[in-house]
């Protein structure tokens, strides 16, 4: 008989005071971005209709109404149905939809 080995598990010890650093700088990182996106933003307003929000980030309409029914986006119903974007949910959507490239 033909028996296959499993190889052994396989078991990573770091030493969390070393990893401090990098995290840290990571953090420091992505905070900064946030940040440059919020400023980036203009804040006069509370709430953007769905045309105004899709503007912001080089959208069509019809691709952000369709990010927000697949509940990508949230967006705040207001009186006559129509739709609202605060501040906060665009930055919110852009964060999650970050493309981290790599330089190989």
């Amino acid at each position: 008989m033909n028996e296959t080995r499993t190889p052994p598990p396989f078991s990573l010890n770091l030493d969390p005071a070393a990893l401090r650093p990098l995290i840290e700088t990571a953090v420091t990182e992505a905070i900064a971005r946030l940040e440059a996106t919020r400023a980036a933003l203009p804040g006069d307003r509370l709430a953007y209709s769905e045309e105004e929000a899709a503007r912001l980030p080089g959208l069509e309409p019809h691709v952000l109404r369709d990010e927000r029914r697949r509940g990508r986006i949230s967006g705040s119903q207001i009186v006559g149905r129509r739709i609202r974007y605060t501040r906060d949910d665009l930055l919110s959507y852009l964060m999650r939809r970050r493309a981290i490239t790599t330089n190989n």
